[in-house]
């Protein structure tokens, strides 16, 4: 499994970079986890968009979400051009704008609950509800012998540990420094992830959905106070392999 950091900011991007988005590929699969503000143009310096095979939205909001149009218009104009002749799975919570997800015959939605099990070429998906202030859910991503977990945005709670255990690579937000309180935005803070990467026994946490202010490096210093494993910063097009 492949996973490559498409857009790692909170809230809006950095000048040629993008916020929460993505790419899991194993064998020739392609998934894009996320699809917010500048996800569609830095998609492009990795794969087509019409290699896609299904993209999976956590939330709705912009910063998760909001390239969604632009993703629609590229599969109308490459269908219209005969470079493709399939619609996109966009699979998304039944709320929000979940009735925009169907384009014409381009795109379509699937909708998941933390019920739900997912099948998507090789990968197996579950959920768990997260604490946020609109529909949200934390994913865990099973290819073979390997578990990728993201917490997508949430405050802390219990049973994500449990949810995440074991996992291979966990990509937690991390909003919030040390010092701060980010739950009534429904976020975590750096000691939080610390200590979920630790009581999940994850085996390697990445930090994402990066704040625009302080010293990010000083997250990775408060994360490993808590945490006894390798623990990196996303950064645009960061590639990891599983």
């Amino acid at each position: 499994m492949k996973i490559t950091v498409i857009g790692h900011w909170g809230g809006f991007p950095h000048v040629g970079e993008a916020t929460s988005g993505y790419l899991i590929e194993h064998g020739d699969y392609k998934l894009l986890l996320e699809c917010g503000s500048g996800v569609v143009s830095s998609l492009q310096k990795k794969v087509d968009l019409g290699k896609l095979d299904a993209v999976l939205i956590t939330h709705y909001h912009y910063d998760h979400c909001c390239d969604i149009g632009p993703l629609q218009y590229a599969r109308q104009i490459k269908t219209q051009l005969g470079e493709i002749n399939r619609p996109l799975p966009i699979y998304a919570p039944e709320g929000g704008f979940f009735s925009l997800l169907k384009w014409e015959n381009y795109t379509y939605g699937e909708g998941f609950d933390d019920a739900s099990t997912l099948i998507l070429g090789p990968f197996e998906i579950s959920f768990i509800k997260n604490i946020h202030p609109v529909e949200a859910y934390s994913v865990k991503i099973k290819c073979e012998d390997k578990i990728l977990s993201f917490t997508s945005d949430t405050s802390y709670f219990d049973k994500l540990a449990d949810f995440f255990y074991g996992s291979d690579l966990l990509i937690s937000e991390c909003s919030f420094y040390a010092d701060m309180d980010g739950s009534e935005a429904g976020h975590l803070n750096s000691t939080q992830v610390g200590v979920l990467a630790e009581s999940s026994r994850a085996k390697k946490l990445m930090l994402t959905h990066l704040p625009h202010f302080g010293n990010l490096e000083d997250l990775l210093f408060q994360v490993k106070e808590h945490y006894g494993g390798e623990a990196i910063l996303a950064s645009c097009m960061l590639e990891l392999e599983l």
